[in-house]
């Protein structure tokens, strides 16, 4: 039993001897980071100059020698030719973004020159029609009276000038007839008395007669009335005008005053299109603009106006402009009440500078186009833009004349080379914009779920995208349903994004397939980052 207990004793020793070998070969090795590693071996990779580190997690912080984040992650070593995300450019520029020509065939990328043109452009406005309020009659009799009879007794009713409306008794009328009646008589009678006499009766029957004529009584009426010398039970009441009953309050039998209005007539033969205009675009519209007006009742049909009036006021709740457009309605085609497209040609005074509406990327704080400056190099530039048309926009400053910008495909270089980072050489540091945009892919296992918060811990191996090594972290969902295909120890590949600065949420997951394992994660302590 000696000799075998003595041997297992030198098997030990031999083990424990080679454990701290092993161990402290480690040490040493780790004790070096992979940036100091790299300088190491030659101070700089490929012959490139070294030019600063950045921050592993991708957060906009730089320094010019090595050093570790507050998890004790390495700083990133950044070459000449990588700070737009790794691709070389001839330049040199931190500002300029850098993709290969295959990258740039299979984005479709497509670029277009700046050049001055006339920014003509069209203002759309939603609309109503309207009666011409000029062209609106109501129908008010100036005496007391009572309705006997209608002729026109229904509203949408179509009439013409002089038609009958109804017929009516007025104990006043009545008695104007008759002194109108026995006036024209004594004017008869006293041919052969005096002159004074004469014209006392002559002037007792204009009186009467103006008074029929201000009670609206027709030339016809008055004719008979002085022809017969007979006074009528009831006259008619005649429209003064053509058009539409477009309201209708007279009753037979009923009993009218002095002035109560029992028709309103409109003549629609004019109409008017009142349009809203948004305020941002009503110092373009002016008096005397022609209009195309599109109903949805008549498809492919377009009904031409002029603009006559802009209205003095703004409606505070839709912030926009009424205008007044004046047409013709042939057939009356076009009826009150119904909705109009309407479209304002608006012309430009002179050629300004202008690119594509597309090659534009806007922020919400500031206006980016991307102009190309070699074989598949682009430099993000800042714009200031001033009018727009339908399909350009005008360039006040950051573009020049014959510059190549990008008009297709220019969200995806964004996402492809992540211009955030190349538009945080433009600003300073504090002024750079919040992380995002770009998708990231590892391979992962999943530690923990914390389905109230939505969060989920992984164990996840290196991300190539962000230079990440392999780590323990945590990572939240971009919503609820994801959770499902992130139960514990479930094998996984995920899309990720970073949705604000240290804030990375998981877009998409998908199974790992069957046989593969994600890399081992570091030991390291970042979990809860």
């Amino acid at each position: 039993m000696k000799p075998l207990t003595g041997i297992i004793a030198v098997a030990v020793i031999a083990t424990a001897t080679a454990g701290a070998g092993y161990w402290l070969g480690r040490h040493n090795a780790g004790s070096e980071s992979p940036a100091a590693a790299t300088n190491s071996a030659g101070g700089a990779k490929d012959g490139r100059k070294l030019l600063y580190y950045r921050n592993p997690m991708g957060l906009p912080d730089t320094s010019p020698v090595p050093k570790k984040d507050p998890m004790g992650m390495d700083y990133i070593a950044v070459y000449e030719g990588e700070e737009t995300g790794g691709s070389s450019s001839s330049s040199g520029s931190s500002t300029q973004i850098t993709i290969s020509t295959e990258k740039v065939q299979r984005l479709g990328v497509r670029t277009e020159a700046a050049k001055p043109r006339m920014l003509d452009r069209t203002v759309r406005a939603a609309g109503r029609i309207e009666p011409d309020e000029r062209r609106t009659y109501a129908i008010a009799p100036k005496f007391e009276g009572y309705v006997e009879r209608l002729h026109v007794n229904a509203t949408g009713q179509a009439i013409g000038k002089g038609q009958s409306l109804f017929e009516f008794y007025s104990p006043e009328l009545v008695s104007a007839q008759r002194e109108y009646a026995v006036a024209m008589q004594g004017v008869q009678a006293m041919n052969n008395a005096g002159s004074e006499s004469q014209d006392a009766m002559k002037r007792l029957a204009e009186a009467s007669l103006t008074r029929l004529k201000n009670w609206d009584i027709s030339e016809d009426q008055i004719k008979a009335l002085a022809a017969s010398g007979e006074t009528k039970h009831t006259l008619t009441f005649r429209s003064p005008v053509s058009g539409i009953v477009t309201e209708k309050k007279a009753l037979q039998g009923m009993r009218f005053m002095p002035g109560e209005s029992l028709y309103q007539i409109a003549d629609l033969s004019s109409i008017w299109v009142i349009a809203d205009v948004f305020e941002q675009d009503i110092g373009l519209v002016k008096a005397g603009a022609k209009a195309q007006i599109r109903i949805n009742a008549y498809p492919g049909k377009t009904f031409s106006g002029a603009l006559t009036y802009v209205y003095p006021t703004l409606s505070a709740e839709t912030r926009t402009v009424a205008v007044r457009i004046e047409l013709t309605n042939p057939g009356n085609l076009l009826k009150p009440g119904m909705f109009a497209e309407v479209e304002l040609p608006v012309g430009a005074k002179a050629a300004v500078l202008t690119v594509p509406n597309s090659a534009v990327i806007d922020s919400g704080t500031r206006r980016i186009v991307l102009v190309q400056s070699g074989e598949g190099r682009y430099e993000p530039r800042e714009v200031k833009t001033g009018a727009r048309s339908d399909q350009h926009v005008e360039v006040i400053s950051g573009v020049k004349d014959g510059e190549l910008v990008v008009v297709a495909a220019n969200f995806l270089i964004d996402a492809e080379s992540n211009l955030k980072a190349a538009l945080s050489g433009m600003t300073p540091a504090s002024q750079t914009t919040k992380p995002g945009g770009a998708v990231h892919q590892a391979e992962a296992t999943v530690d923990d779920v914390d389905a109230k918060t939505g969060t989920v811990m992984l164990n996840h191996g290196p991300v190539a995208s962000l230079k990440w090594p392999a780590m323990i972290m945590e990572f939240k969902v971009a919503n609820s349903a994801l959770l499902k295909d992130l139960p514990p120890k479930a094998r996984v590949t995920i899309d990720f994004v970073e949705r604000q600065q240290g804030e990375w949420v998981i877009t998409g997951v998908k199974p790992l397939a069957a046989g593969k394992a994600p890399p081992p994660a570091a030991a390291n302590p970042h979990a809860g980052h």
